[in-house]
């Protein structure tokens, strides 16, 4: 590897504005005469101190510089004992100048292979040297190249041959520090993500199979499931347990005889299928992947599919082919692919190929210069920048046109800044305009200014984006964050109100209805099940999954668009584990034989789902309509009650009377409007197809929803 000229850095260097240095020197060696030059190929000139601090162990003097710096050059500074230091890049990589001067627009980043040559582009602005590095695939070192320093601070080399299959990085010199890193825009890697892959893109070509254009957002039912929770249970029914080859069986059943897997999925009748975050990430051996578990929340590489997963890892291609073809299974049975992406962190700062090729420049720091660190794990990344912003679109659109996917649900989206989440959906609309967006707008501690936070508060900022609506989540089951929270489920009167705006489709947080994702379990903290258990523990199993129904439907039947956690429908428990990212396997499957103890709750919840698709009065797509036909009723405090008016032109019925009761052991007469009425729900059945006749007063005994039409 390169050497440099050795200095003794007995003193620090920084260039932290592009006309500013900031010298750090040891209070033990400093005196009162200092002086500080600067030395490059035009020679030395002193420069000019503007400010002494006193900064504990150190003094920290502000040097003006009068000749701009050329970056990608070295450049040492001395004092007037002819002490030297090199010139870091400091705090002047998150300028406005910097983004500025070296913003690159090109869609060319990466390996781009050819049989008879291989081109590769790397941004790397800083650095002074940069070398590509190829290593056969049994690791040993093949050959290394240097690159050409070009404008925008891209480094590129195209080398002649066929280099296909053959390892590769990148070296580069930042601050007379070499570090190797992996590509960011590999799109195949090694196995454990050790190395990028140069691979043939015409050899993982999957047929694209077409789908009629999804006409409203609040058409979809999403539905989260994570690649090896589906499978890996022993009453799955599945034989590439935990891979995403069980993905593609069909007609697989439990011991039970019931449908399991995708077949399932088709009867259920959801639209739309979140997969927990699918590309390559940390924590998990690729060599040994049920020797441990996790969610998949530690990215590691962005545009390369996850390993372990994959029959055979240590192909790059097979584990994009093997993806690509879940993406595939699911389109041929009209179920749509949401990804779960993690654009907000990485998990490691330190050795991300983020901070080895740029230092300091994808990262955001506060105002003392420390790493932010409002996603929890260390790091933010810093979206506002436009090289970090142009990475996070770049991949987005990567995925839609690679893998086809149709959709994304951003994780921590509240880290991310307005301007990048706006671009990233004109971006991804451009491509497949019926693409749904989703994430999580959560205000995090993180140095960005609230007006420009990706946050629920800023949603009509970026008005093609959904947010996980935690109003809706705590107000219907009880706060997430407090157990003994009591939630509208547990007959909480003093919350009918609120939920009159939230199955309205939230229009005090939202401008339109399919911004609002309305939910009460996902894969973040306990089950529903699991909390009502917690919650009260000596409640009878029954009244306990009336109240966990009643919760569903309400998901199910509001305003705006419903997400189920894959098995809240068959009441799905962790054992009471909150937080199971890294959870074995018994705690994170999904146990598809309660998909057998529980079949009514199953036939509820399908036959729900099958109400809202069968009249679209339950999913109007602008609050202009929801305002137009939503009506609540006063004459039964104690029940929240509402109507769907004048929808005969939406579906079969004219009117709609939903219910919801949330009181046990209480029995109330509901005085239904002059005309003939059908029931077609109530908390134990879906009746559609068999409705029972009812005259102008009902009685409404037990928890659950009450489902009443008029032609």
């Amino acid at each position: 590897m390169a050497r440099l000229l050795k200095i003794n850095r007995q003193f620090e260097a920084f260039l932290d504005q592009i006309d500013e240095i900031a010298i750090l020197f040891p209070k033990y060696l400093d005196k009162e005469d200092k002086a500080f030059y600067i030395e490059s190929d035009n020679g030395t000139k002193q420069l000019k101190i503007k400010q002494k601090l006193n900064i504990g162990s150190h003094m920290k003097y502000v040097c003006q510089l009068t000749n701009d710096i050329e970056f990608g050059k070295t450049y040492t500074i001395l004092d007037e004992s002819d002490t030297k230091t090199d010139l870091q890049i400091g705090s002047v990589i998150r300028s406005n100048y910097f983004d500025k001067q070296f913003a690159y627009d090109g869609y060319d980043l990466g390996a781009a292979y050819f049989k008879d040559h291989t081109a590769f582009k790397v941004w790397a602005p800083t650095a002074t040297s940069v070398k590509l590095r190829l290593y056969h695939q049994d690791k040993t070192e093949f050959q290394t190249f240097t690159m050409l320093r070009g404008d925008r601070g891209v480094w590129s080399i195209s080398i002649e041959g066929d280099f296909e299959g053959l390892f590769y990085t990148y070296l580069a010199c930042v601050n007379l520090v070499w570090r190797e890193a992996v590509d960011p825009y590999a799109t195949a890697v090694s196995i454990n993500g050790e190395y990028g892959v140069i691979i043939d893109k015409q050899k993982i070509a999957v047929p694209p199979v077409k789908l009629q254009p999804f006409e409203n957002k609040t058409d979809a039912v999403i539905y989260e499931a994570h690649i090896r929770d589906f499978s890996i249970h022993e009453d799955s029914g599945m034989i590439n347990k935990g891979k995403y080859e069980a993905w593609l069986e069909t007609n697989t059943t439990n011991k039970q005889g019931d449908s399991t897997g995708i077949t399932y999925l088709t009867e259920l009748g959801v639209t739309h299928i979140e997969l927990l975050p699918v590309n390559d990430y940390e924590e998990v051996d690729e060599r040994n992947p049920f020797g441990a578990y996790n969610w998949g929340y530690n990215p590691l590489h962005f545009f390369a599919p996850e390993g372990s997963y994959s029959k055979q890892p240590t192909d790059p291609y097979k584990r994009i082919i093997e993806l690509k073809s879940v993406v595939q299974s699911l389109h041929k049975h009209e179920l749509r692919v949401i990804l779960d992406v993690v654009f907000n962190h990485v998990y490691s700062k330190e050795d991300s190929s983020f901070e080895k090729l740029v230092p300091g420049y994808y990262f955001r720091y506060d105002a003392n210069g420390l790493p932010s660190n409002g996603t929890g794990v260390g790091n933010d990344l810093a979206s506002e920048r436009y090289m970090v912003r142009k990475f996070i679109i770049d991949c987005a659109a990567y995925w839609i046109n690679e893998f086809d996917v149709d959709g994304f649900r951003f994780d921590l989206m509240g880290i991310l800044d307005t301007d990048t989440m706006q671009q990233v959906q004109e971006r991804i609309h451009s491509i497949k305009p019926d693409a749904i967006l989703l994430g999580e707008g959560w205000n995090l501690n993180t140095p960005l200014p609230f007006e420009k936070k990706a946050i629920i508060q800023n949603a009509h900022k970026v008005s093609s984006i959904g947010f996980f609506n935690d109003q809706f989540r705590d107000i219907i089951k009880g706060s997430t964050f407090s157990v003994h929270d009591c939630g509208f489920v547990y007959t909480n009167l003093e919350k009918n109100e609120r939920m009159k705006l939230l199955i309205s489709g939230s229009p005090h947080m939202f401008s339109e209805p399919h911004q609002s994702i309305n939910y009460v379990e996902s894969h973040d903290n306990h089950t529903m099940w699991d909390r009502f258990y917690s919650f009260s523990p000596y409640e009878e199993n029954e009244i306990r999954m009336a109240r966990h129904r009643l919760a569903t439907s309400i998901v199910i039947l509001s305003q705006g668009i419903p997400f189920l956690h894959a098995g809240q429908e068959f009441f799905r428990t962790k054992n009471n584990v909150e937080n199971s990212y890294n959870s074995p396997d018994e705690i994170n499957w999904i146990d598809w034989s309660r998909r057998s103890s529980f079949k009514e709750n199953v036939e509820y919840v399908k036959g729900l789902i099958h109400l809202r698709k069968l009249h679209a009065a339950f999913r109007l797509p602008t609050a202009q309509l929801i305002q137009k036909h939503v009506v609540f009723n006063a004459d039964h405090p104690q029940l929240l009650t509402y109507r769907l008016e004048e929808v005969g032109h939406l579906g079969p019925w004219s009117t709609i009377y939903v219910v919801h009761n949330n009181h046990f052991h209480q029995c109330f007469t509901l005085f239904l409007p002059k005309g003939e009425w059908k029931m077609v729900a109530n908390p134990a059945k879906i009746i559609v197809e068999d409705p029972i006749f009812v005259n102008g007063n009902v009685e409404i005994s037990k928890i659950g929803t009450y489902v009443f039409v008029r032609n």
